[in-house]
């Protein structure tokens, strides 16, 4: 695997891991803004108030299990097998903008380069699967040429 290609596998890693601290955050502090709601108040207002924080959190565990399944399948990807035809876990250049076939997640800068993470479920993934260096393909009136498969 290219330094490049690794950087960028980190990155999505850091990215992925951080959101994951992030609603496990938010659910802690729900939890004691209940707690500590529930010591001071009483009546409908009350119970209102505790629904909402209930749905919240709810939304927030399922959030939460959606990234952790995402890390589940991220991890699972053999990121470093050389492949002259684009498949899961490639890294493609194409029109100046890299392309990590693995989930879908934001784009990412790195060294001045933008890098979409795409699923193999994506239109332009699956155009891409199967594909060498040199070969093109349009998509949404878009032609891209790719440069490269790392």
């Amino acid at each position: 695997m290219t330094n490049f290609k690794q950087q960028i596998v980190i990155k999505y890693k850091q990215q992925i891991n951080e959101r994951i601290q992030t609603f496990r955050e938010m659910i802690v502090d729900l939890t004691e803004d209940a707690k500590n709601d529930a010591k001071g108040s009483a009546g409908d207002k009350h119970e209102t108030t505790l629904a909402m924080m209930h749905i919240e959190q709810e939304k927030l565990n399922q959030k939460l299990k959606e990234f952790l399944g995402l890390k589940n399948t991220f991890d699972g990807i053999d990121f470093e097998q050389s492949k002259t035809k684009i498949g899961l876990g490639s890294l493609v250049l194409a029109n100046e903008t890299y392309f990590l076939l693995s989930v879908s997640l934001p784009k990412i800068e790195l060294d001045n380069k933008t890098i979409f993470a795409i699923s193999p479920q994506a239109p332009l993934a699956e155009q891409l699967m199967g594909k060498e260096e040199n070969q093109t393909l349009t998509m949404n009136n878009l032609a891209y040429t790719i440069h490269a498969v790392l």
